[in-house]
């Protein structure tokens, strides 16, 4: 079940493993509720369309996350947490990290709509994503930065490939496309400069017009 769980049948029972269950006994709602206070995503196991036992799963943030986004905040730029993760577990690795905008609880169909929607506002967006589920959203931002060591989907999807699993090349790679920028366009004002005084006086006779040329 896209961006839920999954579904199959174990030695003759139904069994569900994700965000697949509406109802939850007292015991393991309170399970939850602790899980995801502590910033960690809770899995609901059940067979037999009945919930029976919560698992508590994180991802450890890396050392060179915070890091990373203090570099893209250098950049002028506005760091967003896009995730299909629990609001109180996303709100806690945004605070790890120094991310004020968290955008949460997205099924991976939602991600590339939530995209389009910060460029409704106005906003140039660049999605860093490394997993199928980022498929959509790498495809619709204005630059797509897929992870080298995420998922061929996402490469796919992805304008550029960055070959480190490392956030920080994200914002590498950001200031050296503006400085390559800075420099085309730089190279263009001397080109066009340099014809546009050179033409003249080649005309007018103070200028060979081998050196024009």
């Amino acid at each position: 079940v896209p961006g839920k769980g999954v579904r199959g049948h174990v030695e003759g029972r139904e069994v569900a493993v994700g965000r697949l269950f509406d109802v939850l006994p007292a015991e393991l709602a309170r399970a939850k509720e602790e899980a995801e206070r502590g910033g960690r995503t809770a899995v609901v196991v059940g067979w037999d369309g009945v919930a029976q036992g919560v698992l508590a799963v994180a991802d450890a943030v890396k050392e060179t996350s915070a890091e990373a986004v203090r570099s893209l905040r250098a950049l002028g730029l506005t760091p967003v947490l896009l995730t299909g993760d629990n609001r109180m577990v996303a709100e806690a690795v945004a605070r790890a990290v120094g991310i004020d905008e968290v955008i949460a609880e997205v099924l991976p169909e939602d991600k590339g709509d939530a995209v389009r929607r910060l460029q409704g506002e106005g906003r140039v967006v660049a999605m860093v994503g490394d997993g199928v589920n980022d498929a959509a959203a790498l495809a619709a931002a204005d630059l797509g930065l897929a992870m080298g060591t995420g998922t061929d989907a996402a490469i796919e999807a992805g304008d550029l490939t960055l070959v480190r699993g490392d956030l920080r090349v994200a914002a590498d790679a950001i200031r050296l496309s503006r400085r390559t920028l800075a420099t085309i366009k730089g190279n263009l004002v001397w080109a066009f400069g340099s014809t546009l005084a050179a033409l003249p006086l080649a005309a007018s006779g103070l200028l060979n017009p081998m050196i024009a040329g």
